[in-house]
């Protein structure tokens, strides 16, 4: 599917990021691993490569303008061009009312989800709208425009503007070939699904009456809809936020 293509994957050591890199990988892409962890990015380096595929690792602080261009930089530097990215940093900060949210926090979480985000699109744009076009999946969330947590409001409102961020930048580059789509999950298969001290299978168990489909998703899942959306089989889906959540926001 993907073979002679070259994508950035941002938040590669992620649960849905590694997922996506291998994913893309074993479809012929040619994979640059982006992310803050140099020892993780490696281990997943090593995964590709160890099933056959192409990949490099890049350390990159998606905050930073200069970091973030150099990642596109390297990409093109490395592989020769770049076809697709998937943009999955982010944090989730922490939980607290609105009045004790700490400000710290609030900023990381809006850096990292929007800002990071941002960023990334600015500079992966930029080099495709002069070579041809390309795709770009952004990592939304459904807790965000599509549903909300007590306590989680830093990274609901960086989620939500990430939706909205994703329709905007459709809209002014899908003229230049430039398909910008977004991804929204639910409840992943990772730490971040369970509460503190919960066991997996107390996770489940509890899962079995949260979501209407009985059950976390796997990142895989995630992942498939990621390449479906960078993919010429998804060619007239534009400016889309795409919920994948198990039926919770139905």
């Amino acid at each position: 599917m993907f073979e002679g293509k070259v994508v950035v994957v941002t938040g590669a050591t992620g649960v849905v990021g590694r997922a996506a890199a291998l994913a893309y990988a074993r479809k012929g892409a040619s994979v640059l691993a982006a992310g803050r962890d140099t020892g993780r990015l490696g281990e997943v380096v090593k995964e590709i490569e160890a099933e056959g595929g192409r990949a490099a690792g890049f350390t990159v602080d998606v905050t930073d303008s200069a970091s973030v261009a150099a990642m596109v930089e390297a990409a093109v530097t490395r592989y020769g061009g770049l076809d697709m990215a998937l943009n999955a940093a982010g944090v989730f900060g922490l939980l607290a009312p609105v009045a004790d949210y700490d400000e710290d926090t609030w900023d990381t979480v809006l850096a990292v989800n929007l800002k990071g985000v941002f960023l990334s699109m600015k500079h992966e744009i930029a080099y495709m709208r002069e070579h041809g076009g390309g795709t770009i999946v952004n990592v939304a969330s459904n807790l965000g425009a599509h549903w909300r947590l007590p306590g989680a409001a830093a990274y609901a409102a960086s989620k939500a503007a990430v939706s909205h961020l994703t329709r905007t930048a459709a809209r002014d580059h899908i003229a230049d070939g430039v398909r910008v789509n977004a991804v929204s999950p639910g409840p992943i298969d990772s730490p971040m699904s369970m509460r503190p001290g919960e066991t997996r299978a107390e996770r489940d168990e509890r899962m079995r009456d949260a979501l209407p489909i009985g059950r976390v998703a796997t990142p895989e899942e995630i992942a498939a809809a990621a390449l479906w959306l960078s993919s010429p089989e998804s060619s007239f889906v534009v400016g889309q936020d795409h919920v994948i959540d198990g039926g919770a926001t139905a």
